[in-house]
């Protein structure tokens, strides 16, 4: 048999070096199909667009599992100047999507050539992660009834982590995501005359302080939450008091409660201030990911899972949650099922955090990622 860590590198490389974003996976998900057919699977593609399912049935048991991979890119200029560098100005694989790929592309041949287990495997190859779009995409183009399954398992590389190791949480494990666009307008006027203005400027300025009020102030001290202006806009100029200013950022929430509480508090400072200069203030509040929720039994399998291939020291089994988002969290919404991270490593290119330009995958945790995934399967779906 070919060497399971050469290929998958090879194969992690070469979606590295040609990138491509949400929806617009074509070249991946056709390489990703090809390579799912050679290994004797009965592969399904254009599902949510872009999205392939490779089909693996053994044995006579009705159990099914799907363990999904996310394929896009992002839209960032990667700093990188290996051989695999991106060839597309503008695009990289700079969240290790192309690893994750990889690595179920590795245990899906593993498992077909020699895999022990009585039931079947779904693997899930989905497009639009990093926009929060596809996996809903693929949930309404019928994953979950084409494909039947009684639980579903995800994994994502973690700079930061030791490589090769595992961190994961029963429960809520990584954070909703919401985006919201405050408009302010005023007066506009001669930047010598601000009496005769209304000056949204001024007004802005008590709504962004306002704002960080609402986390220390209304979000109990159990529980957490994130509010971020990341850009403020204004129709202004030198000598101009602009007539609106634009406001924009983001939030982040471990529960449904707080995200609600977070954007009706935004609503009340937004309307209060404003109402108080004699301006008009309105809120745009948009809900792009949900919290990730780890189910209990689904959780305890993939902490066996992870143990049996790194052991028990290298398993962190109740790691802090993660602030950031995963479009996962979709799936988990509709089927039980464990999300888990595993260590991209602690320097160089590899300790790097996610999104940024010099990030790069270790290709040395591919076969650790793919163990996982036979371990998994293995356990869950026993040979009688």
């Amino acid at each position: 048999m070919r060497n399971i860590q050469k290929d998958a590198r090879s194969w992690r490389q070469d979606i590295h070096k040609h990138p491509e974003l949400g929806f617009q996976e074509d070249r991946t998900a056709g390489k990703v199909a090809s390579l799912l057919a050679e290994f004797g699977l009965d592969v399904h593609t254009a599902i949510g667009t872009t999205g392939v399912v490779g089909v693996l049935k053994r044995g006579a048991a009705h159990q099914a599992i799907g363990l999904r991979a996310d394929m896009d890119a992002l839209p960032i200029q990667e700093a990188n100047t290996f051989e695999h560098r991106s060839v597309h100005d503008g695009v990289f694989h700079g969240c290790g999507h192309d690893g994750h790929t990889a690595m179920l592309l590795a245990a899906a041949r593993q498992l077909a050539g020699s895999g022990e287990f009585d039931g079947t495997v779904y693997f899930i190859f989905q497009p639009s992660e990093e926009d929060g779009r596809g996996a809903l995409s693929m949930i309404e183009d019928g994953l979950f009834e084409r494909f039947p399954m009684q639980a579903v398992y995800g994994m994502h590389n973690m700079p930061g982590i030791p490589a090769g190791h595992f961190a994961v949480r029963k429960g809520a494990i990584m954070t909703s995501e919401d985006i919201f666009v405050i408009t302010i307008k005023g007066r506009g006027g001669h930047a010598s005359m601000p009496d005769r203005a209304i000056d949204p400027v001024v007004i802005a300025a008590e709504v962004i302080l306002a704002l960080q009020s609402i986390v220390s102030r209304s979000v109990a001290p159990q529980d957490w939450g994130v509010v971020s202006v990341t850009e403020v806009l204004t129709d202004g100029a030198r000598n101009v008091i602009p007539s609106t200013v634009t406001i924009k950022g983001d939030c982040r929430a471990m529960s449904t409660n707080t995200q609600e509480l977070i954007a009706a508090r935004m609503r009340e400072i937004v309307a209060g201030i404003t109402a108080a200069h004699g301006a008009e203030g309105s809120v745009e509040y948009r809900n792009d990911f949900i919290v990730t929720v780890n189910t209990a039994d689904e959780t305890a399998a993939a902490i066996a899972a992870a143990r049996k291939v790194a052991g028990e020291p290298a398993v962190d089994a109740n790691c802090p949650p993660c602030s950031a988002s995963e479009d996962f969290a979709r799936m988990l919404q509709v089927k039980p099922g464990c999300y888990i991270l595993i260590g991209n490593g602690l320097d160089g290119h590899c300790g790097a955090t996610l999104h940024n330009p010099n990030y790069d995958l270790n290709d040395e945790i591919l076969t650790v990622g793919a163990d996982y995934w036979v371990a998994l399967v293995e356990a869950q779906l026993p040979s009688r």
